[in-house]
């Protein structure tokens, strides 16, 4: 029997900065963020309605949105110019960049529920999550890079809605959302400055954002009828009050938001960097739940959808119009859930601060990418024979670390599961690891598994992935884990 080859027909990532030990045979990160749920659930929404419902029911969508608007306001450039923010043409055939930011606020219905109601937090606005939504000019590839919220940076300084807030060095990224807004007193200061923030780190001109907060995500997936997670260890937090033991567990609004939030106790490490994979993989299970709907039959719940993803997003003022946003739907119609490519930013430790992080040597290529509308994965083909009796096939469609899972063609979470045990058939391969096709996964000889979606090393209790060059968390290995502690059939 042949051998598996290293690479067989895989698309191999050329991330650049990344050299890794062990088998190379990556695909591509495909792992989002809060901010990336947000815009797919508002585009898939828009898109189920486009030309379904009445032109009442078009128009309470409208209003809805138009609602969510906000400015962004000018900001001076290096040239002493004003920038201009302009309206978004989904048929320009141009790149489209939106700042996705998650906001930890308790204004608002819902959010103290969820986030605490002490009066210490009562006037609190943090960015918890920042997030670059790159939108290609053909529509057949999305970029989404996300920003620490550790990160030490420099500003520029920016303007605010009352007046300018002056540039400092040294400082948290995610401190920038919070001191706009206590300068500014609303939203519309603290997106923009965060905006101008991204654009000075990136190179990019960025015009467009959304900011969404507890009580919307925890909406959201209420609309949809909640969301099942696998749960690869006992999880315990005080702070939040979730506690789940291992197996699959379905999940209301309020309990998923809990689980995106929490980072104490038993399961987790205490590191936000960590905390964020438990949020790409709630974000994975609820696009899962969106695209399995069936948009006639299910056209209630999904209206409904519809109007608790557009109420729970501000936006800037250029997207806030539905035919806007249908229009960016109907675009990408045709769009491949599997060139959705996400990755957080290459950092490393910053040289002051072990808990805190820096740019590491290959951001400037990350950014570059995405000023030449250029997804971040380039794919390859490989011209080594394989074999497919020995699963090459099943390997190439894991590579997309959506699979057909994360495209709701593929067994939800609700579906019915064996033991427990994963299928660990495997395969050899030239470099002596072993292939596991069931949980797209490769095993050293010294035991370590390696994610074959991002070449990360799996924690096999936590299912976490990190960086084997930065050490950093990169994502969750949902498959691995889905497999393997609740039993589901890819």
């Amino acid at each position: 029997m042949a051998r598996r080859s290293a690479h067989g027909s895989r698309p191999v990532p050329n991330l650049g900065w990344q050299r890794v030990q062990g088998p190379h045979h990556t695909g591509a990160y495909r792992v989002s963020r809060t901010g990336a749920k947000v815009t797919s659930l508002v585009v898939l929404a828009v898109l189920a309605f486009f030309g379904t419902f009445a032109g009442v029911t078009w128009a309470d969508l409208s209003n809805t949105v138009e609602q969510q608007g906000v400015d962004l306001l000018p900001q001076k450039t290096a040239s002493g110019k004003k920038t201009e923010s302009l309206p978004v043409d989904p048929y320009a055939k141009s790149a489209i960049d939106i700042l996705l930011i998650g906001q930890d606020t308790r204004d608002g219905d819902g959010n103290a529920a969820v986030g605490g109601d002490d009066a210490d937090l009562a006037s609190l606005h943090n960015a918890d999550t920042t997030m670059i939504l790159h939108i290609s000019a053909d529509r057949k590839f999305v970029d989404l890079v996300s920003v620490p919220r550790d990160l030490i940076v420099t500003t520029p300084g920016c303007e605010t809605s009352n007046g300018t807030m002056y540039a400092q060095s040294g400082v948290m990224f995610n401190s920038i959302f919070p001191n706009a807004y206590a300068q500014g007193g609303d939203i519309a200061s603290a997106a923009s400055c965060t905006v101008a923030e991204v654009n000075y780190l990136s190179g990019l001109n960025i015009q467009q954002f959304m900011v969404v907060d507890f009580s919307g995500l925890s909406n959201m997936i209420d609309a949809i009828g909640g969301v099942d997670i696998c749960i690869p260890t006992y999880t315990r937090d005080g702070y939040t009050g979730i506690e789940l033991g291992r197996g699959m567990h379905h999940l209301d609004g309020q309990t998923a938001t809990q689980f995106a939030r929490m980072r104490h106790g038993a399961g987790t490490d205490g590191s936000d960097t960590m905390r964020t994979t438990r949020q790409q993989y709630l974000i994975r299970r609820v696009i899962n739940t969106v695209l399995s709907k069936n948009m006639v039959t299910q056209s209630g719940q999904l209206y409904q959808l519809a109007k608790a993803a557009l109420k729970s997003v501000q936006m800037s003022q250029g997207l806030a119009d539905a035919a806007t946003l249908a229009g960016l739907a109907a675009s990408m119609k045709d769009f491949d859930m599997n060139r959705l490519y996400s990755q957080t930013i290459p950092i490393t430790e910053y040289i002051y601060d072990p808990n805190r992080s820096q740019l590491a040597d290959g951001a400037e290529d990350v950014w570059k990418k995405l000023r030449e509308d250029k997804p971040l994965v380039e794919e390859a083909t490989s011209t080594e024979s394989t074999d497919s009796a020995n699963g090459s096939d099943a390997g190439s469609d894991a590579a997309d670390t959506g699979s057909s899972a994360d495209t709701g063609t593929s067994t939800d979470a609700g579906t019915s599961t064996d033991s427990g045990t994963a299928d660990t058939s495997g395969s050899d391969t030239s470099d002596g690891s072993t292939y596991d096709a069931a949980t797209d996964t490769y095993k050293m000889a010294d035991g370590t598994i390696i994610d074959a979606a991002t070449g990360g090393i799996i924690d096999p209790e936590t299912g976490a992935i990190k960086s084997q060059v930065t050490g950093q968390y990169i994502g969750l290995a949902a498959r691995y884990i889905e497999v393997t502690y609740c039993g589901v059939k890819y």
